[in-house]
């Protein structure tokens, strides 16, 4: 007899609210393992996924190589807008020290002017920097994604416990529906009885 549903469970988490008792120990939680066709489900404490014995992780090759590979197109992004920005702020400084030689040339008066415009100009750089740091920090510390692995094999011995509660599921409901039908229960004799 084949399964009803495949040893492949994936793990979610519902609201606190709506925690319930963990199948293995009987304390609140809101993990959640599930059959990918939704067939089954229960309640378990996170800690005992991490137990060797009660399930084994399955390592997905496609999205872990998936995830590296948008993390390295992330960095190159990175990379590549700050080579550009270095590259502005040099071209930036070579055009300050053309204007200053320019200026040199002129009066006193000019120097002051200039003098306020490198202030604006220092101003300016100080605040990009201040807000680079300050979305750097935003970034940090949110939490990246989880490491954790999502999909579980349950050991045999958890499995079959599984399919043996879906079976006596399925014969209690085939029961209370059998004893809700007319004929179920034998009918009330009609004659008298017999001396």
């Amino acid at each position: 007899m084949a399964a009803p549903f495949p040893n492949l469970y994936t793990h979610r988490k519902v609201a606190e609210s709506a925690a319930k008792a963990c199948d293995i120990c009987y304390k609140p939680s809101s993990s959640v393992l599930i059959t990918p066709d939704k067939k089954d489900f229960f309640y378990v404490c996170p800690v005992h996924l991490k137990d060797r014995n009660f399930a084994t992780p399955k390592i997905d090759e496609d999205a872990i190589k998936a995830k590296r590979e948008k993390e390295l197109a992330e960095e190159k992004d990175k990379l590549m807008k700050e080579y550009q920005e270095k590259q502005r702020k040099k071209k930036e400084k070579e055009k300050e020290k053309d204007k200053d030689k320019d200026k040199k040339d002129g009066d006193k008066d000019g120097d002051k002017d200039g003098d306020k415009d490198k202030d604006k100009d220092k101003d300016k750089d100080k605040d990009k920097d201040k807000e680079k740091k300050e979305s750097k920090d935003e970034t940090e510390a949110t939490p990246k994604e989880e490491d954790e692995p999502r999909v579980f094999e349950l050991k045999s011995a958890f499995y079959q416990q599984r399919l043996q509660r879906k079976r006596q599921a399925e014969a209690a409901k085939r029961d209370r529906e059998r004893a809700s039908q007319p004929n179920y229960f034998p009918s009330v004799p009609t004659e008298p009885p017999r001396k």
